[in-house]
């Protein structure tokens, strides 16, 4: 009887969702129970056809089960076909099927239950929020990952440079030794003893970084060529030096470089990083996703805000682009 009504067990999106599949279990058992009992699609019972009660009662059963049939099938393809943004235009459709079958039954009277109809797009709307957070778990793995390598990434660079100054500091010792056991020459001991104080600060700084994972640089850059004169991109980096990660941001992706407004090292650059994305969350371009950090801001937005939250962290903000790549291409294209 629920396959006439066009009702049919499937692979659904929401098969292998835990979560989910409770809830989803007791929508089906409600719609199905709704089609057994003869309300998911309802009719005129006192149609009469040659003079026939029996005869008119069959007829509107078997067209009832028949836009059923279209219904289901309308409402299926939707579930199977779901995208979390087409979720308002698929419920228009259904609701569309549902006026036309009315519509095309109504010498009949026959419709869609509300309750029915109603439990349909429920389950459109579980499997839209079942993909938004399946989307969203994977952009999280993604982000884990890629902060597990800029990590790593980090790591190396300090251990890196450790041994420059390390090795740079063994050779100015040495250097100093050789002095004070020969020469004295206290000129070039007092030069040397400055050299390895300077040596020592860099290390102190370097291990600093190391012991303080919220440390790092809040970058401000755009991209006119590729986003427009009215957008930017606000992140954060840990790199020892930030620019390697707005090159890489730079990368074949995207058709010119990103030109950089202002790099500000905190040593809570995290919190500051918030700080300016809840400035500018309204602004926000992709609302779904929020680690994509773009904002319809200016820069000059940015700079105002930067002085009132990042105050003498910020020492330098270039207001207009240079964009070299991009404005060449438009002197020889014409324009």
């Amino acid at each position: 009887m629920l396959q006439e009504a066009g009702i049919y067990e499937y692979r659904h999106p929401l098969a292998d969702a835990l979560a989910y599949k409770d809830r989803l279990d007791s929508l089906k058992a409600r719609y199905k129970q709704l089609a057994r009992d003869d309300r998911a699609v309802l009719g005129n019972q006192y149609w009469m056809v040659d003079g026939s009660a029996a005869k008119g009662r069959k007829m509107v059963c078997d067209f009832s089960k028949l836009m059923l049939r279209a219904y289901n099938a309308e409402a299926d393809n939707a579930v199977r076909g779901m995208k979390p943004h087409r979720l308002d235009s698929l419920i228009d459709r259904l609701g569309k099927t549902r006026e036309s079958i009315a519509r095309l039954g109504a010498t009949m009277q026959i419709r869609i239950g509300d309750d029915y109809h109603q439990l349909r797009v429920q389950e459109l709307e579980l499997t839209a929020d079942y993909l938004v957070r399946k989307e969203t778990e994977r952009e999280e793995q993604r982000e884990l990952r890629a902060q597990q390598r800029e990590e790593e990434r980090l790591q190396r660079e300090i251990e890196r440079e450790r041994q420059r100054l390390e090795k740079e500091r063994s050779h100015y010792e040495g250097a100093l030794r050789r002095l004070r056991s020969g020469t004295g020459d206290e000129a070039a001991i007092a030069e040397l003893e400055e050299k390895l104080a300077e040596l020592g600060a860099e290390l102190e700084t370097v291990e600093a970084r190391e012991a303080n994972i919220r440390a790092g640089y809040v970058y401000v850059i755009s991209n006119v060529g590729a986003f427009g004169e009215r957008m930017v991109k606000i992140g954060m980096t840990r790199r020892l030096d930030p620019m390697d990660r707005v090159i890489e941001l730079g990368d074949a992706s995207v058709p010119f470089r990103f030109d950089v407004h202002a790099l500000i090292f905190s040593a809570d650059a995290v919190g500051l990083e918030r700080r300016l994305h809840q400035e500018f969350e309204s602004r926000r371009v992709n609302r779904v996703n929020l680690r994509r950090e773009f904002f319809y801001v200016t820069p000059a937005d940015v700079r105002a805000a930067l002085q009132r939250l990042a105050g003498q962290h910020l020492l330098e903000f270039q207001d207009t682009p240079e964009a070299p790549e991009w404005r060449a291409s438009q002197t020889a294209a014409g324009r």
